[in-house]
């Protein structure tokens, strides 16, 4: 690889890691080629990437990035999972590691706090941005249906007592 395309590559990186809302960095030593497509198809439909890169290039990219250092976990082999959604990159990568022993969390960074394999198996456990969003609607929506089932049912008791009363009417003429 010559110059440019480092410089290339760590300029992706950097707004790789600026766009992202979590980056994890784990050890793959030991995985097939075909576990790993298999984590790279996982994270893409779940809207995320896996990058390999050298570990060097990828501290120089964190150098300028607006992001948590966790150069402390670019040792050895090691991939890079990151996602928009700060819950993604953590999700996939730990559900990722429980059916693959090879396959080791090692930290990473949310914005400009830096996880730990732990902080990072927390992360995981957190429901989506998208499952957020969901709840928060149906917890919107419930207390409005619940109003307006209360407004409506004054004016269904007064056309019934109204009905009542000309059926009633009806019946005495």
């Amino acid at each position: 690889m010559d110059k440019a395309e480092k410089r290339e590559l760590v300029s992706s990186l950097q707004d790789a890691f600026n766009a992202s809302g979590s980056v994890v960095v784990a050890h793959y030593s030991g995985l097939t080629v075909a576990d790993m497509e298999n984590l790279r198809v996982q994270m893409k439909q779940a809207g995320g990437q896996v990058k390999v890169a050298k570990n060097r290039l990828a501290k120089l990219a964190l150098e300028n990035a607006d992001i948590a250092d966790f150069g402390e976990f670019l040792t050895g082999p090691t991939v890079l999972t990151y996602a928009e959604d700060p819950i993604t990159a953590a999700k996939i990568s730990a559900k990722f590691a429980k059916t693959n022993d090879k396959y080791v969390v090692l930290g990473g960074a949310m914005g400009e706090t830096k996880l730990d394999a732990a902080n990072v198996a927390a992360l995981a456990e957190l429901p989506s941005l998208d499952e957020l969003r969901a709840k928060l609607a149906g917890l919107v929506k419930q207390p409005a249906t619940k109003v307006a089932a209360v407004l409506n049912a004054p004016g269904g008791q007064i056309a019934r007592v109204i009905s009542a009363y000309s059926t009633k009417g009806e019946e005495a003429a």
